[in-house]
């Protein structure tokens, strides 16, 4: 077991006062795809996504995360975040530090949804395992800092939600033990539709259902940069309700700790 959970709207009020800008009015949802459930996992030691690792997040069948990477992006990511709200739904953003210092705005419109804000490097260097150990490292905390400069207004030692995705996927065991040593949790993926590679939204979607309706479940890749993924969102999600599949909002168990950075 790799957290805990609860069900909306059972704790709906608990919800609401742990995530900003996330109370979900019972009436307002009903009929819509929803956020089945929160799922508070340990950042300590958390490597998951079947892409990447051995294991994944512990999710019944029918039950998925969404995660968008490399935003926040104008135009895309707006457009992802209403398709979201319009079904109640809460995914987790792995953002790019560069893109959250120039558009700072669209970091706190994520947080006002209530969804999760975590980490994906400074500037997406492909990959970070091909960089020399130093130069990964002191990309990933500057990522840390920017991002939390830019969303919270401050930075601390250690970063505000301990989740990270290694861009493209590149790590290596010295940064996988960093990053465990700080106590971030570290995000592959489980499945995705290969939204970098150009297609019409609804090719996109077709791609995506046909390899979830395989697997039935996982941690789902996507990116808030890319228009057809923008364009896709209302559909994509009306076809997961419509197929009953349910989502899974994952948040890290508090209170955090972690070693700080030698």
């Amino acid at each position: 077991m790799l957290g805990h959970s609860w069900r909306l709207p059972t704790l709906a009020l608990l919800a609401a006062c742990l995530l900003p800008g996330s109370a979900f009015a019972t009436d307002s949802c009903a009929g819509k795809l929803g956020t089945e459930r929160v799922l508070e996992v340990d950042p300590h030691h958390l490597q998951v996504g079947t892409k990447h690792f051995p294991q994944t997040l512990d999710l019944a069948e029918g039950e998925v995360v969404l995660t968008f990477d490399d935003g926040p992006h104008p135009g895309a990511t707006e457009a992802v975040l209403k398709a979201l709200a319009q079904q109640c739904t809460r995914a987790t953003f792995f953002v790019i530090g560069r893109n959250a210092a120039a558009h700072p705005a669209l970091l706190k419109q994520i947080l006002a949804g209530g969804h999760t804000l975590g980490y994906h490097s400074q500037t997406h260097p492909m990959t970070l395992a091909d960089l020399p150990f130093d130069k990964a490292v002191a990309d990933i905390e500057k990522g840390f800092a920017t991002v939390d400069k830019a969303a919270y207004g401050k930075a601390g030692a250690q970063p505000r939600v301990p989740f990270f995705r290694f861009p493209g996927f590149g790590s290596s065991p010295q940064l996988l033990a960093y990053l465990d040593k700080r106590g971030v949790g570290v995000f592959g993926a489980d499945l995705w539709a290969g939204d970098w590679n150009p297609m019409t939204a609804d090719q996109q979607l077709k791609l995506l259902m046909s390899r979830l309706d395989r697997q039935r479940r996982g941690i789902i890749l996507l990116h808030d940069t890319h228009q057809q993924t923008a364009k896709m969102m209302p559909a994509f999600l009306a076809e997961l309700h419509r197929k009953g599949y349910h989502v899974v909002h994952v948040v890290p168990a508090g209170p955090v700790t972690a070693t700080a950075p030698q």
